[in-house]
C-alpha cells in the first residue's frame, strides 16, 4: 500500500492551537483551575487592582478579561468533550459552528506585557508605588512612579520635574517596568 503525504490541512489540525473560552459570569478563576486540573494548557492573564473593602484599600487580583480565558488545543489529539461540562465554563467561542483560533502573536505578546513566563499567569498592569521607565514620547528614558490607571489605557505616573513631582497622565504602552 503506497505511503502518502499528509494533506496540508491534517497537519495544521494537529498543530496545537490558542482557544477562547467564555466563562460563567465572575467564574473564569474557578474554570481555569478546574481546566488546569484535568490537564489542559491554559492562560489567563489576569492583573492587580486596588479597591476599597470594608473601607481599606486592599489588592486584589482580578482578571484582564473578565468573562474569558485562553486553553491551548489541537482538532486532532485533544480531548474537547470534557470542556463544555467544566464548572466556570459557559462555551467555547466559535464562529460559526467552528472553533475560531487565537494567533500566537496575540498570546505571546499578552504574556511579554504581563511579564509572565510560559505557563503562568501574568499582570500586564502596574502597581502603585512601583518604578517606571518612560520609553517613548517627550519625557523617553526618565524615571518614574507609577500611580494609578485611568481606564485601559492610560496611566497616571510621578515625574520629578523641576524639583516637584508632577502628576502626568499618558498611555500605558510608554511606560516599561523596572525590575
Amino acid at each position: 500500500m503506497p505511503h502518502s503525504d499528509p494533506q496540508p490541512n491534517e497537519l495544521e489540525d494537529s498543530l496545537p492551537r490558542w482557544y477562547v473560552i467564555q466563562c460563567k459570569g465572575g467564574e473564569s478563576f474557578r474554570a481555569a483551575e478546574h481546566l488546569s486540573n484535568q490537564g489542559y494548557e491554559l492562560f489567563h492573564p489576569v492583573l492587580e487592582v486596588q479597591k476599597k473593602r470594608g473601607g481599606r484599600l486592599v489588592w486584589l487580583t482580578e482578571p484582564l478579561f473578565p468573562y474569558y480565558l485562553f486553553i491551548r488545543l489541537d482538532k486532532v489529539a485533544s480531548n474537547w468533550r470534557p470542556i463544555r461540562s467544566t464548572r466556570g465554563v459557559l462555551r467555547l467561542v466559535t464562529f460559526g459552528d467552528q472553533p475560531l483560533p487565537v494567533e500566537d502573536g496575540l498570546i505571546d505578546m499578552l504574556r511579554e506585557r504581563g511579564h509572565a513566563k510560559p505557563g503562568e499567569t501574568g499582570s500586564i498592569y502596574f502597581r502603585a508605588g512601583e518604578q517606571v521607565e518612560i520609553i517613548e514620547g517627550p519625557f523617553r528614558d526618565l524615571q518614574a512612579v507609577f500611580q494609578s490607571h485611568k481606564g485601559e489605557e492610560r496611566a497616571i505616573v510621578l515625574l520629578n520635574l523641576l524639583n516637584r513631582q508632577q502628576r502626568l497622565v499618558m498611555p500605558v504602552a510608554q511606560l516599561r517596568s523596572r525590575h
